[in-house]
């Protein structure tokens, strides 16, 4: 008993400890870019490494994983497995595609704000299906979630018009007088309207998980529904709202591709980013500022491929290059799966008695 309590312990402080670790390495990286890019450092070889132009790449790079992340950590707080934010991302993103190039006609904030909704309703449309699968039909919420990949990527390379075209897209807004912080300024206060809803969410979901009703039922029912059903909490029922609300927030993660990144829509554009977002919720312990600190360091390693095949490094075949970010996601998985708990409930289906 004594040996299973030490246990116990250690693993809760393992749990915490995961949890910051990303949020204490881009803190790092950021302390770091910042001297470098106040000294004549910046001028050298570390600028690949933490160049003003590095890191806002990064940003960019993390703004359709730390949507996904907060899709899974709304379902699978739940209790409800989601491996489908991969598809859910590329149909948000073919959604925002389809009714920007059919509204362009229109002024250009109206189509932005028409794809972004469209987007939306996508996602809320196959985050219901998942729901109804796993909670009604009981299915196995795995293969519901491959079910739901494999249906997105077949309709979007199928609906995908060559020719449909979508003109125009989110630009950056520059922040009053935060822009002009050195460094800072240029990374985190000079970005387009989804990059700024994104850190918003971070902040708003993570004060609401732990200190509203809403994210007390939604812990309860992921980690004790029948406790919860006693004190009249409607398990299934906030099941359904908080997986149909995860899957608007994967599709706004396929939406910034398309509104915000890319401007145009291209089959199969997601490029595993659903799962590297699965890995960035367990590596931030389902926890939203937890999950922002992994994202951003996934982001961080597809940001230097992007330098480091663009300075021309030719020692390394860029094919290894390429492989940076899956790498690091197999690594942190490799690492930390089996050493962080997930809801207890998590993927059990419940019967109201």
């Amino acid at each position: 008993m004594a040996n299973d309590s030490a246990r116990n312990t250690r693993l809760a402080a393992l749990t915490r400890l995961t949890s910051h670790i990303g949020v204490v390495l881009v803190l790092a990286i950021l302390l770091l870019a910042i001297v470098v890019g106040s000294t004549g450092l910046g001028r050298g070889p570390l600028r690949i490494f933490v160049g003003s132009g590095v890191l806002a790449f990064a940003l960019r790079a993390s703004v359709p994983l730390i949507l996904g992340a907060l899709c899974g950590i709304l379902c699978e707080r739940s209790g409800i497995i989601n491996i489908g934010i991969e598809g859910m991302m590329l149909a948000g993103a073919f959604g925002a595609f389809v009714v920007k190039a059919f509204t362009g006609h229109l002024p250009l904030g109206l189509s932005l704000l028409l794809a972004t909704v469209g987007a939306m309703v996508v996602g809320a449309a196959l985050g219901y299906m998942h729901a109804l699968l796993s909670i009604r039909f009981r299915v196995n919420q795995i293969i519901s979630g491959t079910v739901i990949i494999i249906l997105a990527t077949g309709l979007t390379t199928y609906l995908f018009n060559p020719d449909w075209f979508s003109a125009g897209k989110f630009g950056p807004i520059a922040i009053p007088l935060l822009s002009r912080i050195p460094v800072l300024g240029q990374v985190l206060f000079t970005n387009g309207l989804l990059t700024y809803l994104a850190l918003a969410l971070v902040v708003i979901i993570q004060v609401l998980l732990y200190r509203s009703r809403w994210g007390l039922r939604t812990r309860a029912i992921g980690e004790h529904p029948r406790a919860a059903d006693t004190v009249g909490i409607r398990v299934n029922r906030w099941r359904y709202i908080n997986t149909v609300l995860g899957g608007v927030l994967a599709a706004l993660g396929g939406a910034f591709l398309v509104l915000e990144a890319v401007g145009q829509f291209r089959e199969g554009m997601t490029a595993g980013r659903g799962f590297i977002s699965l890995a960035a919720m367990i590596f931030g312990n389902w926890s939203p500022v937890g999950s922002l600190g992994a994202a951003l360091l996934f982001g961080y390693t597809q940001a230097l491929q992007n330098e480091l095949l663009l300075v021309g490094i030719t020692a390394v075949p860029r094919f290894f290059i390429g492989m940076l970010p899956y790498v690091t996601t197999i690594v942190v998985l490799a690492g930390f799966v089996g050493r962080t708990r997930p809801p207890a409930a998590e993927g059990e289906v419940y019967e109201t008695e």
